[in-house]
């Protein structure tokens, strides 16, 4: 869901703000083929057990390779598109987007670099604690390029767009980004605190983690005072609601991560279900809301729509959406927490006062809220997809959306 929906706005906001189409229309075409083939290959292979076993990076060998081509054609679609501008100026989402696609790439292939056995089985090339530095340095950055970098491009553009005013702080824009893409390659060793990672690559990444507090802030207050002056939107239209509360999300997930790569706050939050809250207060609560949003901005642009089928759904599924994603994190936090508690207790002769069956047994009820969260979730998607149809399916209100003509240069 989040690769097709960077995969559409990336290439919707590249010719809007170029003012040019496509690089090519078929390789484009092929970006859209080829990533749903994987996501099927994905689908069919992982319950099959036919996994490498790397966590984001499970997929094997000639999955790996169709992804990595699939991705050199997206960077060749969007650079080339880049490359034929009509405007000398390249909008900050661009760079974001840019940087997320150079990224991903150089993740992907170096981290899954494996030696084929058969078609369905690989080993990797690494080995050890090179292995598991080499794929927290791509796991930590697929979530801080894929989930971050990309998402943000996709901020820049539809949260002005919407609120019908100019980003709070261009320069901001391009501090966030220079420093955001500077910093986040460091961060990865927090994910293996009290392994045998030497500690000084362990605190390496504790420091640059603390740092990226800044950066992502900085976007953060740039995306929500962007606002100033139409805050009156939040009350009318739905649409501002989902933006402005996905960077809500993004602002917590972003202190509690660096939080939670403190060393000795990692020693209560690792293996527990708080790191899942914190992972899907990012993955629902940033990365789905922000999806959505301009999702509900692009789709009537691109069947030529004033609007949205209802704008009273998009309030429901505003509404059940958020109190489903609230339930399903703030479960996983307290559960987290509990377990972290309880694998620590220990008796008076130094024996462990509980079992982790017992831990596990405390977790149910926390577990039945996840369920109910999860469920609003996708009662939520549901009533979105219903209002995608009526919008697709309605003749009335076409609206043309051609692309725009550059404003003239100076010479």
């Amino acid at each position: 869901f989040g690769g097709s929906a960077l995969f559409a706005a990336s290439y919707y906001i590249v010719q809007r703000t170029c003012h040019v189409r496509l690089f090519s229309d078929r390789l484009a075409g092929f970006t859209f083929w080829g990533w749903q083939l994987v996501i099927l290959l994905a689908a069919i292979s992982l319950p099959l057990g036919v996994t490498s076993s790397k966590e984001y990076a499970e997929l094997e060998w000639p999955i790996d390779v169709l992804i990595a081509i699939v991705w050199v054609v997206y960077g060749v679609v969007f650079f080339g598109t880049l490359a034929k501008r009509r405007i000398r100026h390249i909008y900050v989402a661009n760079w974001f987007f840019a940087a997320y696609i150079i990224t991903i790439a150089v993740l992907h292939i170096v981290n899954s670099a494996a030696v084929p056995v058969t078609w369905t089985k690989s080993y990797p090339i690494y080995a050890g604690t090179v292995d598991a530095m080499v794929q927290w340095w791509y796991g930590h950055n697929a979530v801080g390029f894929f989930l971050t970098a990309g998402f943000l491009g996709m901020m820049y553009y539809f949260v002005p767009k919407q609120a019908g005013r100019p980003v709070y702080s261009y320069r901001l824009s391009v501090v966030h980004f220079w420093s955001l893409i500077s910093i986040y390659m460091w961060a990865g060793p927090h994910h293996l605190h009290y392994t045998s990672l030497p500690d000084w690559a362990q605190s390496l990444g504790m420091v640059f983690s603390l740092i990226l507090i800044a950066p992502s802030w900085g976007g953060m207050i740039n995306g929500i005072m962007t606002m100033s002056g139409a805050w009156g939107k939040l009350r009318t239209d739905p649409i501002m609601k989902f933006l402005i509360v996905s960077l809500s999300f993004y602002g917590m997930s972003t202190f509690e991560g660096p939080m939670m790569s403190i060393r000795t706050v990692n020693a209560l939050s690792h293996y527990t279900d708080w790191t899942i809250g914190h992972v899907h207060s990012g993955a629902l609560g940033w990365v789905a809301m922000i999806s959505i949003g301009s999702l509900y901005i692009l789709i009537p642009r691109l069947y030529g729509r004033r609007e949205m089928y209802s704008t009273r759904l998009i309030d429901l599924h505003f509404w059940i959406m958020t109190i489903g994603i609230v339930l399903y994190v703030a479960a996983m936090w307290i559960a987290g927490v509990m377990q972290g508690l309880m694998w620590r207790a220990t008796n008076a002769d130094g024996t462990l006062t509980y079992s982790f069956v017992e831990s596990l047994s405390a977790t149910y009820p926390f577990y039945a809220i996840r369920l109910l969260g999860g469920v609003l979730i996708l009662a939520g998607m549901f009533v979105m997809a219903w209002n995608v149809y009526r919008t697709v399916a309605q003749r009335a209100d076409m609206l043309d959306v051609a692309i725009p003509q550059p404003a003239a240069q100076p010479a």
